[in-house]
């Protein structure tokens, strides 16, 4: 089985059955959301821009701890030049949080772990973000996103 297409299942489950707000519960909308949140890391690790492309937000921008700010397109033209090789692009385990607020709008925050290399350049750090998910007519999709500094090493 090839491991690089094994969320498109559950990516495509959850962005599927939570299309219409009028038929999810809340507990429903935290498990689609970290589902959804989870095949995002996954797309980006393995730099495919499609895979992103289905779960980011047309007007998605992406804030990291430098000031400096991403697009949608920033992030889909960086994995299809594949600017980033990783080996782990995951989120620490139990560090995922779903929180609600209202009916259409979702933020995860987790501690994310980086490991890879940027232009033969190596890197390994861990990260806190806050992915901000809105609920469309099409369903849940990343809108804004937020990453701290590296985190110091312990």
């Amino acid at each position: 089985m090839d491991l690089r297409f094994a969320a498109y299942p559950v990516l495509a489950a959850a962005l599927a059955t939570c299309a219409s707000s009028a038929t999810a519960n809340p507990e429903e909308d935290r498990r689609a959301v970290a589902a959804i949140d989870t095949a995002y890391q996954a797309a980006v690790e393995r730099n495919d821009a499609e895979a992103m492309a289905a779960i980011l937000h047309e007007d998605m921008i992406l804030v990291i701890g430098a000031g400096t700010v991403f697009t949608r397109e920033d992030l889909l033209e960086s994995a299809r030049s594949a600017e980033f090789i990783y080996e782990r692009q995951v989120e620490d385990a139990g560090t995922q949080t779903v929180r609600l607020y209202g009916r259409d709008t979702a933020i995860v925050t987790a501690r994310l772990w980086l490991k890879g290399t940027r232009n033969g350049q190596a890197f390994d750090r861990r990260l806190w973000f806050s992915d901000t998910y809105v609920r469309t007519p099409q369903g849940w999709r990343y809108a804004f996103g937020q990453a701290s500094l590296a985190l110091p090493e312990t």
